[in-house]
């Protein structure tokens, strides 16, 4: 045997015993490509697509604590209003609330459609179960906006603290429609009054904003203003979650009304990180759009009962500073009152015009990333003329609130 006839006879073996082998190989089935969440950055930090779609989807949302205390609400003469079921004339409690927030968005041929929900619940401690609800719902299709939301009234509005001092700050189903470019907004809104009828309320808005801070012009249109309407839970502009509102415009001339609202933001005036605003409302006539919560009074020892006011004119102030993690801001405000029936202060129809003020300030802390606290204290003083609750004479009343919130913000 040569050595070519023993080279290839080991060949020729190889090859059988590696054909025999690969006989018995078993071959992977390719894995089904998987659609893992992609990041969206095109509407900002936090969303992402929902998987198979080109569709953008962000949810956030808080968990807050707060402690809320209020003093007596008492006339001049000594009529108490407002005291807790072991009879102090004060009442302190606390409120947990948690909300979800959810927005959709996507590119069209005809602009960006959104879609966006927000969802709450809270809950009153031993004083009652937790209230869930929708707080808001709409849909935009570029500048095009209809649903459950703010009035466009509120847009831009208030003082900078908490307890922002906004007047006519509700909530409405509406369609409206906003045209923006260069730092320029126009908007026009069609509002439903729920008085039943055919014709709805109409909220006009036109603003500019510029690095310097921006500036705005509102008006409104309320077509029916004898109606009844929700306001935010509020003691003298102050956020007061466990009372059960009771919304009363009782006025002496129900009717069409009109109303002008406007401001002026300027940040880094005074000082880097800093913004100072001033806000001013003129209501024509008496409007759902130009009203205030009056004040709170006790009902059984477990809720109050608000009750709200039509102002004609309101002017105030606001300063807002930062240092770092930490911040502090100031508001106070002025105003006069229409002629006001006062039907949650016992039945006693008349107590006539008044005037008013208010002061707020605040303080908080970032404790750390995504969660905050804010400590605030608020004071209102009301002057009225005319029949007070037992008799006929001028009246006043006068309030301190506050609240302590821890809030988890994602």
């Amino acid at each position: 045997m040569n050595i070519k006839s023993l080279l290839l006879g080991s060949a020729a073996a190889l090859v059988a015993v590696s054909g025999a082998r690969a006989a018995d190989v078993i071959v992977p089935v390719a894995p089904e490509p998987a659609d893992y969440v992609r990041i969206c950055d095109v509407y900002g930090t936090g969303f992402y697509y929902i998987p198979g779609t080109e569709t953008c989807l962000k949810i956030g949302g808080y968990v807050r604590y707060k402690i809320i205390a209020a003093g007596n609400v008492e006339d001049d003469f000594g009529i108490n209003y407002l005291t807790n079921a072991e009879n102090d004339d004060y009442l302190v409690r606390s409120r947990v609330r948690v909300r979800l927030n959810f927005d959709v968005r996507e590119e069209t041929e005809l602009g960006t459609l959104r879609a966006f929900a927000r969802v709450q619940a809270e809950n009153n401690g031993s004083f009652g179960d937790a209230a869930y609800g929708m707080d808001q719902g709409y849909i935009q299709l570029g500048g095009l906006t209809m649903g459950y939301l703010d009035t466009l009234w509120t847009e831009g509005d208030g003082l900078l603290t908490d307890t922002d001092l906004a007047v006519g700050d509700f909530q409405v189903n509406r369609i409206s429609y906003t045209y923006a470019a260069d730092g320029f907004s126009a908007a026009l809104s069609i509002e439903d009054d729920n008085t039943g009828d055919f014709a709805p309320d109409v909220v006009a808005r036109l603003a500019y904003e510029g690095g310097w801070g921006s500036v705005y012009l509102a008006g409104s249109y309320d077509e029916e203003t004898g109606n009844s309407f929700a306001i935010d839970n509020t003691i003298y502009g102050a956020p007061f979650p466990f009372i059960a509102v009771q919304p009363l415009l009782n006025v002496s001339n129900a009717g069409d009304a009109f109303a002008l609202k406007a401001g002026l933001s300027l940040k880094d005036l005074v000082a880097t990180d800093s913004e100072l605003k001033i806000e001013g409302t003129y209501a024509f006539d008496p409007s759902q759009y130009s009203q205030i919560g009056l004040f709170a009074k006790n009902s059984g020892g477990f809720s109050l009962v608000l009750d709200t006011i039509p102002v004609e004119w309101q002017v105030g102030a606001g300063y807002a500073q930062s240092f770092g993690k930490l911040g502090v801001a100031l508001s106070g405000a002025y105003g006069e009152t229409f002629d006001y029936n006062a039907a949650a202060l016992g039945g006693n129809p008349e107590i006539g015009d008044g005037n008013y003020y208010k002061l707020v300030g605040n303080v908080g802390y970032e404790i750390t990333k995504n969660f905050d606290m804010l400590a605030e204290v608020s004071y209102a003083n009301f002057d009225f003329n005319g029949n007070s609750v037992i008799g006929n004479t001028d009246t006043s009343f006068d309030q301190v609130a506050g609240f302590l919130q821890f809030v988890r913000s994602f």
